[in-house]
């Protein structure tokens, strides 16, 4: 039976001997209801008050039974509010405890701010990536969900340097600053910024001011999200056949095909190969865009083009071979 239980069936026992002592003082002794009452109460609790009258040997036989019987169970009561009392607290604790220890472990990792519907879909996409998340949230409502999605959370307000600390800001790769209000989002951008110069900021407009403000506070993208889920949605009108083949690359949505982007290794064996050698060595995948450092990305690139070491390769192809191809050039 669990504490809560216990608690509910021991006052209902107390109180039960309460009404059993006042109803026994009433016929045994003739007292008054009140006086009664202050019997059952004081005998209970073996608080050691004088007797309001005398007692006849009945009734000294009466209160002795109800101390046995009440004493016993009052103390029974207070064991489990103790007991519920120490639990809650130490359980508290321990899930604090825990949860911090989570954190410091946490590195490169993505901070999302708002576990909103925005904040929701990204945090549901990285984790189902294996991408280490992190995310804030100022509304204690929002703790169960977190808690049943097992992300690593702090309640509490971006806007606070202290949260954002809390939240490992100065070892995460990238934050996701997914409020509701343009306002706090440039705020957060640039609290974000100067807490981690190195961090890549993911920030949400809800206007185009925001949008533009958000630039201007350090944001190295931005998206409104009710402008892009209508030219989605205008595209699926216009070029359905484009946006089918569009969800089918997202990686991980299509059931054999993919997009990933894989970084070339300092010690791949595929530096110096071209990019036509790379494709005729592989099956059923093709290098669709091309990223020297320090370069702009080049779509289609040329089928002679050298690959080097850092270059960022997006490739499109079957599961399975990209890989093989990820673990050949990543080496």
């Amino acid at each position: 039976m669990s504490a809560g239980r216990r608690f509910v069936l021991a006052v209902i026992v107390l109180l039960f001997l309460t009404a059993v002592g006042t109803a026994g003082y009433i016929m045994i002794a003739g007292m008054s209801l009140i006086d009664a009452v202050y019997m059952s109460v004081i005998t209970i609790s073996t608080v050691g008050f004088e007797e309001v009258k005398p007692l006849s040997p009945a009734g000294r036989l009466f209160t002795i039974g109800l101390i046995v019987t009440g004493v016993g169970t009052a103390l029974y009561l207070f064991a489990v509010v103790a007991e519920l009392l120490i639990e809650g607290r130490l359980r508290e604790y321990l899930g604090k405890t825990a949860m911090q220890h989570r954190i410091h472990q946490l590195d490169r990792h993505v901070v999302i701010c708002g576990y909103g519907r925005f904040g929701r879909v990204v945090a549901d996409e990285m984790s189902r990536n294996s991408m280490p998340v992190m995310v804030i949230d100022h509304d204690p409502a929002r703790e169960a969900d977190l808690v049943e999605a097992g992300l690593p959370y702090v309640i509490g307000s971006a806007l606070d340097d202290a949260v954002l600390e809390r939240a490992g800001i100065s070892r995460a790769r990238e934050i996701v600053v997914a409020t509701a209000s343009d306002a706090d989002n440039v705020y957060i951008t640039l609290s974000a910024r100067e807490k981690n110069p190195a961090i890549r900021i993911h920030a949400r407009g809800e206007s185009e001011s925001g949008l533009r403000r958000l630039k201007l506070a350090g944001a190295d993208q931005v998206l409104s999200a009710y402008q892009w889920g209508g030219m989605r949605m205008a595209e699926s009108i216009l070029r359905p056949s484009v946006v089918d083949f569009l969800e089918l690359s997202l990686p991980g949505r299509g059931p054999e095909v993919d997009l990933e982007e894989i970084r070339v290794g300092s010690g791949s064996p595929m530096i110096g190969k071209t990019i036509k050698s790379v494709e005729d060595g592989t099956r059923r995948l093709k290098i669709v865009g091309l990223r020297k450092e320090g370069q702009e990305i080049s779509l289609i690139p040329d089928s002679s083009t050298a690959i080097g070491a850092g270059d960022l390769l997006v490739v499109i192809g079957e599961r399975g071979e990209l890989k093989k191809l990820s673990a050949a050039i990543s080496a």
